[in-house]
């Protein structure tokens, strides 16, 4: 099991606190992403592979706006949870557990959109296994085929060690839970480990604590939007949203 997928697997029960609200965050996500594809493509329907689905955030709003999702994640863990999620709210979404690496072999071809959201990509660290991906992604499309991308902008983080992200207080079913990250960059500044620490006090004198490892690449995004022209994207580039992190978009030549 590699390390991301090892993170992402014990983040599970508590990847929905990330945000204040993740139903709400859902509802969000797919009006901004919905006006997004259907001002680059045209597209309010259609066939959506979503490559690192999560516990489904953006698999759930864009299957609530119409869409025909397929969705896989490379943590088992995570895509049991998105079945779940995706079965309460009545959404008939297919998943299946994948290395965004090696998607075609998993989907095969024909897909209108393909999409990878949430800074998923820089969990590769290498360029060489991120055009790996993108090769696939490009692969699962048909000609003219549309691929949006949601990352960090790292040229806005600050370099060094012991840098603190909160993500806030959640009080859920009388409890009360902080989650936060702290990141350590390398000499290099483009490679950083970083432990996600989940705090659950029920009110008693102890919390309980779990913490989460995993590495990122802080690859800058026009790096991004090279390698997605060199995996054989076109009209690449940073499109104007309100989305919480930039979004990359490129089409498969027709």
């Amino acid at each position: 099991m590699s390390a991301a997928a090892g993170f992402y697997d014990r983040l599970s029960p508590w990847y929905h606190l990330l945000f204040p609200d993740w139903d709400a965050s859902i509802q969000r996500q797919g009006e901004v992403l919905g006006e997004v594809i259907a001002r680059r493509w045209g597209l309010r329907d259609g066939r959506v592979l979503d490559v690192a689905c999560g516990i489904g955030t953006q698999s759930l709003a864009l299957a609530q706006r119409g869409f025909t999702l397929t969705a896989s994640d490379l943590s088992a863990t995570e895509v049991e949870r998105a079945r779940h999620e995706a079965a309460q709210r009545g959404l008939p979404i297919g998943f299946a557990v994948a290395d965004m690496r090696a998607v075609h072999a998993t989907h095969g071809s024909g897909f209108d959109l393909v999409i990878c959201c949430d800074n998923s990509l820089p969990h590769l660290l290498t360029d060489a296994d991120i055009l790996l991906a993108l090769r696939q992604m490009h692969a699962c499309l048909h000609p003219g085929g549309g691929l949006l991308l949601t990352v960090r902008d790292y040229a806005l983080e600050p370099r060094g060690r012991g840098i603190v992200k909160p993500y806030g207080v959640r009080d859920e079913d009388g409890r009360r839970q902080l989650m936060l990250q702290v990141w350590d960059f390398d000499a290099s500044g483009t490679h950083y480990d970083f432990a996600m620490y989940c705090i659950d006090d029920d009110g008693s004198q102890q919390a309980r604590t779990e913490v989460m490892r995993s590495r990122y690449y802080a690859i800058g995004v026009d790096a991004l939007l090279a390698l997605m022209r060199e995996a054989g994207f076109t009209d690449v580039a940073q499109v104007d949203s309100d989305y919480y992190q930039p979004v990359l978009t490129g089409t498969r030549p027709a």
